[in-house]
């Protein structure tokens, strides 16, 4: 056989959910930081402002979860509480990050990217994404 399937473990995924839109943004959030931090450990000494405006709740998600590994990556930054407003009208997102500098120690494992592989949000009673985040 010229080929065989290895058991790989470079990906997190997750599966977030939330009544609102900010619901699901703020707990993606939480997610994130628990994946790759240790949250309890994270002091609120540091507070970063997103505002993000999209086309729609998928491209949204995308582009919050990508601030986060941005400011994962380029500010050694992770999140202990997330204040959310969204205007589900127009996909608009004013966030407050509040959070600490992030050490060697405090950090699990390091994201690379943001995947679209198996990426969906949707809306139903209320709101539910998949998220696969390369490691």
């Amino acid at each position: 056989m010229g080929y065989r399937f290895i058991d790989h473990t470079a990906d997190i995924a997750f599966e977030v959910e939330g009544e609102t839109l900010a619901d699901l943004l703020r707990n993606s959030a939480m997610a994130f930081s628990e994946a790759f931090t240790y949250p309890e450990k994270l002091e609120n000494r540091t507070v970063n402002e997103v505002e993000i405006q999209e086309e729609d709740a998928d491209y949204l998600l995308l582009k919050w979860l990508n601030e986060l590994l941005f400011l994962f990556d380029a500010e050694f930054f992770a999140a202990k509480e997330v204040e959310i407003d969204v205007d589900e009208s127009n996909f608009y997102l004013k966030g407050v990050l509040k959070g600490d500098k992030i050490s060697p120690e405090l950090v699990k494992v390091e994201p690379k990217a943001i995947t679209l592989h198996d990426f969906k949000v949707e809306k139903k009673d209320g709101w539910y994404a998949f998220v696969v985040i390369d490691i």
